[in-house]
């Protein structure tokens, strides 16, 4: 819950994620919140056990995406199989599709975000997933930003 001082009141969480690491990140947990406000949807993310580097100029950073699937299962070339492609309802090019979201940073393991976006609604989401990536979005490479491998992920549901 954040107070919302556009809004002068209290703001509860729509929906929510409970974040997962694959079984080869099996140290990553974390939650991700999702809000609705007047300008869209202000989303939180925090999340522990990211992998670590210890190259002073190679941090991590780790890319975000709401994927389409509704499930955090897969196979054994890719863990988060089942959560299918990003969620593009418009068929954007990349980094426009709906669910293209900022970077998580790693800081000794732990990562932290919060935005707004417009890109969707809270409603619209639910019973999708949210992926953590290995690598960084490089917001150019289609159809998903060269992020690597997706090392954690999360179904999206609604507090209600």
């Amino acid at each position: 819950m954040f107070k919302n001082s556009m809004l002068n009141t209290k703001v509860e969480p729509y929906a929510f994620a409970k974040i997962k690491g694959s079984s080869d990140y099996p140290r990553i947990n974390g939650m991700a919140y999702f809000y609705k406000v007047r300008a869209g949807v202000l989303v939180s993310l925090q999340v522990s056990g990211l992998p670590l580097s210890y190259d002073i100029c190679r941090k991590p950073i780790f890319a975000v995406h709401i994927h389409n699937g509704g499930s955090c299962t897969g196979n054994d070339t890719d863990p988060f199989a089942d959560a299918m492609t990003h969620y593009n309802p418009n068929n954007c090019a990349h980094p426009y599709h709906a669910g293209d979201l900022p970077p998580i940073f790693g800081v000794d393991g732990l990562g932290f975000s919060a935005f707004l976006t417009n890109r969707f609604s809270a409603e619209e989401i639910i019973g999708k997933t949210i992926i953590i990536h290995s690598a960084p979005d490089d917001f150019t490479t289609q159809p998903s930003g060269n992020s690597g491998t997706k090392i954690a992920c999360g179904v999206i549901s609604s507090v209600y």
